[in-house]
């Protein structure tokens, strides 16, 4: 959240108090830096953010503005700052709802004498897990803020915040996942069981080795968006490149945060009844992992955007996405143990590709899987691509080989299996009592 309000900030260097609060997000001095919260979301609203925003934002003669609103989960209480949404009054007392009525604005915490911008705390919430990191009900009542982007286009002013914020979102999946790979196969080079240090039976090693490949084709996706993202930021980026940020983005979120979980659960079983005791540390790394998927917006809310970013380059996008996966294997389509892999990376690109072009009316329903479809070829791609490396390893070609060898294209699995044809969503909410 930090780092995405330095980028906004940053923008807009013809304003004194703009200027200051960017300094202090990118100083490297302890006793200047600040940190930011980013408060959107409300009680009504959730991921609802365009209807489920009722924080009002008054004009003052001096050109700032008064808020009042409730912010239902505001992380980074202890903030010096926060980028925030609300909806403008008029001269008239009027507001605009929807996308439409939004706007972006600028807030400091406390005043230059530590008192609270006329903002309550209400409550803290007692969550699960990240509890190192507060989060509260706030009561914004007359909190003085500054609009930082043009009227009503608050939602596409904190589009670059919430892209960081996803980036941050896969680096942290990927460290929990390394973290809790390393700590299991150091356990298990230690404890013995029947006779043997348990990395010695062969199931066991299989366990992590799996572990070990999710791990890597997660780090090789956060590295690649990383990539993309810096070119970006540096005006350096191609077409095919924007396009390409623009759809792996949510994708590398929601999937990545996805493994993060399972390789957290897994991993805590790995340590036996151990992996259950508080206090060896454990429980936390699969309670903080559990937020990763819904920071940020939910698996299903992230699949939506998805669908909307293909819609919105008219495809264009998954044509970047299609001639990037052929650049990243053209060396190894040559190498004689990796070619078999690069065909089968290669044709579930295309089957997938092919898939959102024919089949318009069921990607809705299909939107979770084919995301996974798009990521785990991805990841294939990036796993083979680093595999011919002429610096690689066999170990590089076996994570590769075992990642191509998984059901790569769930969206055309459950295509043939009708899984997105309207009786069969009938039958959904039949199951689920909810009469359609």
């Amino acid at each position: 959240m930090t780092d995405g309000a330095a980028k906004i900030l940053k923008t807009m260097q013809d304003e004194p108090i703009f200027v200051k609060a960017y300094e202090n997000l990118t100083s490297r001095d302890a006793q200047v830096f600040w940190t930011s919260g980013q408060w959107m979301t409300e009680k009504q609203g959730g991921s609802d953010v365009a209807n489920g925003t009722d924080t009002y934002a008054l004009k003052q003669a001096d050109g700032s503005y008064q808020l009042y609103g409730y912010k239902w989960f505001s992380s980074a209480t202890d903030a010096d700052m926060s980028i925030t949404l609300a909806r403008t009054v008029n001269a008239d007392g009027q507001t605009i709802q929807g996308n439409k009525g939004l706007s972006l604005f600028y807030l400091e915490t406390k005043d230059s004498q530590g008192n609270f911008n006329n903002i309550q705390i209400q409550r803290l919430k007692n969550k699960l897990g990240t509890r190192q990191l507060p989060t509260a009900e706030l009561l914004l009542d007359g909190a003085t803020a500054y609009k930082i982007s043009e009227e009503g286009r608050g939602i596409p002013g904190i589009s670059a915040m919430l892209t960081i914020s996803r980036l941050h979102n896969v680096i942290a999946s990927v460290g929990n996942m390394r973290r809790v790979v390393n700590l299991a196969v150091d356990y298990a080079h230690k404890r013995k069981a029947f006779g043997r240090n348990i990395i010695e039976h062969p199931l066991h090693a299989q366990t992590l080795a799996r572990l070990e490949v999710e791990t890597r084709a997660a780090t090789l996706f956060m590295m690649e968006l990383a990539r993309l993202f810096g070119l970006d930021e540096n005006d350096m980026a191609t077409d095919d490149q924007v396009h390409l940020l623009r759809l792996l983005t949510p994708i590398a979120k929601l999937y990545t945060a996805k493994q993060a979980v399972a390789v957290a659960s897994e991993g805590l079983e790995c340590f036996g009844g151990q992996g259950y005791m508080e206090d060896t540390g454990l429980p936390l790394l699969l309670r903080d992992s559990q937020v990763l998927p819904i920071w940020e917006g939910t698996t299903n809310i992230l699949s939506l955007d998805v669908l909307r970013s293909v819609e919105k380059s008219n495809g264009h996008n998954l044509e970047s996405f299609y001639k990037t996966i052929h650049s990243k294997i053209k060396v190894a389509v040559n190498m004689p143990h990796l070619s078999s892999w690069c065909t089968r990376v290669s044709q579930g690109a295309i089957d997938v590709v092919e898939f959102a072009d024919n089949n318009r009316n069921e990607l809705e329903m299909a939107a979770r899987d084919f995301s996974y479809s798009l990521a785990r070829i991805y990841m294939g791609a990036l796993l083979l691509e680093h595999a011919s490396h002429e610096n690689s390893t066999r170990d590089d070609a076996t994570a590769a080989v075992r990642w191509c060898q998984q059901e790569l294209t769930p969206v055309i699995m459950n295509s043939n299996n009708a899984e997105y044809e309207d009786e069969v969503c009938k039958d959904y909410w039949n199951v689920l009592g909810c009469v359609k």
